[in-house]
């Protein structure tokens, strides 16, 4: 038996998302739809699959689940905490411009800037950046980069050079460092004088458009590492985000657009 599934593409800055809201569907195996839908040959095309639903808390309006495109469940993603912002207020699920999202890594607040109607920009709360080994150097000998440990409720290795399209070489064997049990999420970002410039290998995707929380770690690994002050331009592949590491409170906020790109049906056998 087959029976269609109602989908909506969305990215920010690049980092594109297939978006289902569960309370009209009911998605089983959605690791294996993550890999499916995700291919850009065979499928939709995407970095992963988000799962949108009600949230069973009162402390929080709605959920987030994310499947990376190789199946792997993620524990939190900016770009894609600030599209369903986006989603559900334009889609009419909420009326409120502050929304609270459940994910796995926590509740993560969501302020919308609206328009005449429309999200033109979203800033999620991400909360504290955690630092298991601030200035983490992979042993000698690997031939491996030096660079900066930041979870932001997920892993991420910042690594500054002058060469950051080496990430495309070099991602998957850090994503894969036996300094990284659980893998982790890979920048190499360039000091610029207009701001940082990153490329991402995001564990379980690969090479992406870009990384909320990577361009939130890549903010606090320059302000932690003296290279720049509490808040900064990150120039990603697929467009400029605003990060600030918030004195007063130890938190850190990522701003930048959120855009839809199409909806569509697909046939779910």
């Amino acid at each position: 038996m087959e029976h269609k599934i109602h989908f909506t593409k969305m990215h920010g800055a690049g980092n594109d998302y297939i978006y289902v809201d569960t309370l009209y569907y009911n998605i089983e195996e959605p690791e294996e739809l993550a890999r499916r839908w995700s291919d850009r040959h065979k499928g939709i095309g995407s970095d992963g699959l988000v799962l949108i639903g009600r949230s069973p808390i009162p402390e929080a309006d709605f959920t987030m689940r994310i499947f990376n495109a190789d199946g792997s469940e993620a524990m939190m993603c900016g770009n894609a905490s600030r599209c369903v912002g986006k989603y559900v207020y334009e889609k009419g699920l909420t009326t409120s411009k502050e929304v609270r999202l459940l994910t796995p890594s926590g509740i993560k607040t969501i302020h919308l800037s609206v328009r005449d109607g429309l999200v033109d920009a979203s800033t999620v709360d991400m909360g504290e950046p955690v630092f298991e080994n601030p200035l983490q150097f992979l042993p000698q000998g690997t031939g491996l980069r030096e660079g900066t440990f930041v979870s932001m409720g997920n892993p991420h290795y910042v690594v500054f050079t002058e060469d950051i399209d080496a990430v495309e070489q070099e991602g998957r064997g850090l994503e894969h460092h036996p300094a990284f049990p659980e893998r982790c999420n890979i920048e190499f970002a360039e000091m610029r004088p207009d701001g940082i410039r990153v490329r991402v290998w995001e564990r379980g995707s690969g090479i992406t458009q870009a990384c909320g929380t990577g361009a939130c770690a890549v903010a606090v690994a320059a302000a932690l590492t003296g290279r720049a002050e509490r808040r900064s331009r990150i120039l990603m592949d697929g467009g400029t985000l605003d990060v600030k590491w918030c004195l007063q409170d130890n938190h850190v906020y990522l701003t930048g657009p959120a855009e839809f790109v199409f909806e569509g049906e697909i046939e779910l056998s």
